[in-house]
């Protein structure tokens, strides 16, 4: 039996997993969660997006579902009565973005939103500057007389009075601010911001305050099933173009550089109404030495490594996968990569298997690497939640160069309901290259549905890219 690490246990508290409280809400559409298999001799095909304004309708909807769905449950399971999010243009809170409207690309100079819970479960959501959000928000007026003499503490600024106003009347039992040192998606309240807030809500109010950064980090981790046909269709997009950039529609062995097909991928994302939220990166490893002065020019024999992550729809993707260039008189890869690859693709199914709910990241990490040691793969794995961003909120489960585990982020808990990049490597001595090592690095989308069930959003990669 697993024991889940006892410090992860003292720094959150209960089983911070929502399956009761939480899942059967999310429950409400498993049919868009149903994990689809598509078989590897199945082309992936580009996915087009739809129309800006039929793309914001959508992420519109899941704003509405997010707020009204998960948030609630998020505030009533670490007993929350007030979260408040209080932040100026350019220098917004990690949470606005997954708290606004799709049209809405900045703080409207100084943006308050307060979210109280009511006895019965609602919850309120005011804002005070800014705006309504499509209707996510009301617009806080205040309710009593304006003050012929303001006291010193607000003077000069009405909304810092209407907010100490709101939260008197609303008098909650404890406060939640975005402060903490560890993660940086609980800590959106910037210093000097703070410094006006503690002033506006004085002594009495700010003893109220309470540190929970699990509300803001997991109400960003949590998804929705809504989401998954839309990610789906992105994720296909991206092995399309990685396929399309691995093939002799854009590599000429001999000619190519690996910087040449880094341009043409991030160019041809962009072309088709996406993003990247990182350069692409591009590598090969070969039997002999790659010249380190300048770009690499792509050879035969080459084992080709791309690191790509797109962007559309505020929804994040972050993919490794492999390619090869056949030498003169091949037909098919080397036996020694086509190990390397199954050995890395076994570790991935070791990982999944040990990505059980309520487990911390450091304890899978662990799990794993017991297991893979036992089988005798030579690996490393580093694996991270994905979604809102890139490099999301939720448990690290490894870095590359930290595999006795990540203190604090990889000491969350691991929740349903949410997507994660199956990050890791696996590195075998290949034959044909008289025995010098491969590592196949690989990364792929993955997602545990509302019941903790570990799918691939689209597929993993088992068979290489190639180049002929």
């Amino acid at each position: 039996m697993t024991i889940i690490d006892a410090r992860a246990r003292r720094r959150f508290p209960g089983r911070a997993l929502f399956l009761l409280a939480l899942a059967p809400a999310l429950a409400a559409d498993l049919a868009a969660q149903k994990p689809v298999h598509v078989p590897e001799d199945i082309p992936a095909r580009v996915q087009p997006l739809p129309s800006l304004r039929e793309q914001a309708a959508e992420q519109q909807e899941w704003l509405e579902l997010r707020i009204g769905r998960i948030l609630p449950a998020l505030m009533a399971e670490y007993d929350v009565r007030m979260w408040i999010l209080s932040m100026r243009e350019y220098a917004e809170d990690p949470v606005f973005w997954s708290i606004t409207s799709p049209t809405t690309f900045a703080a409207r100079r100084r943006s308050i939103y307060v979210f109280t819970r009511q006895d019965d479960g609602a919850v309120e959501r005011l804002a005070l500057g800014g705006t309504d959000q499509g209707g996510v928000f009301q617009a806080y007026r205040s309710t009593r007389p304006a003050p012929t003499q303001p006291t010193a503490e607000l003077v000069g600024n009405e909304q810092w009075r209407l907010l100490r106003e709101l939260v008197e009347d609303r008098d909650p039992e404890n406060i939640v601010l975005n402060i903490d040192p560890d993660w940086a998606f609980s800590d959106g309240l910037h210093a000097g911001e703070r410094e006006e807030l503690e002033e506006a809500l004085g002594p009495e109010l700010m003893g109220r305050v309470k540190r929970e950064p699990r509300l803001a980090m997991n109400y960003i981790a949590l998804r929705l099933p809504e989401m998954m046909p839309r990610y789906r269709k992105i994720e296909e997009t991206v092995h399309a173009v990685i396929s399309e950039a691995f093939s002799n529609a854009v590599i000429t062995p001999g000619e190519t550089t690996i910087e040449d097909v880094e341009w043409w991928m991030r160019q041809r994302v962009r072309d088709l109404g996406y993003t990247v939220w990182f350069q692409a990166n591009v590598d090969v490893q070969r039997a002999g030495e790659v010249p380190s002065d300048g770009p690499a020019v792509i050879e035969r024999g080459d084992l080709l490594w791309t690191d790509f992550g797109v962007v559309a729809q505020n929804l994040h993707t972050d993919t490794q996968h492999l390619g090869y260039v056949l030498r003169e008189g091949e037909t098919e890869v080397p036996a020694g990569l086509r190990q390397c690859i199954a050995n890395s693709n076994r570790l991935q199914d070791i990982l999944l298997e040990h990505m059980e709910p309520g487990l911390t990241g450091n304890v899978i990490l662990a799990n794993t690497l017991a297991q893979m040691h036992e089988e005798g793969i030579n690996g490393t794995v580093y694996t991270h939640p994905i979604g809102d961003h890139g490099h999301g909120a939720g448990p690290l489960i490894g870095r590359w160069d930290g595999q006795e585990g990540v203190p604090v982020r990889g000491d969350a808990v691991l929740l349903p309901s949410t997507w994660h990049s199956i990050e890791l490597q696996a590195t075998t001595p290949i034959p044909e290259w008289d025995g010098k090592a491969a590592s196949c690095r690989q990364e792929e989308e993955a997602y545990l549905d509302t019941e903790g069930a570990r799918h691939w959003v689209f597929r993993r990669q088992s068979r290489f890219h190639i180049v002929w």
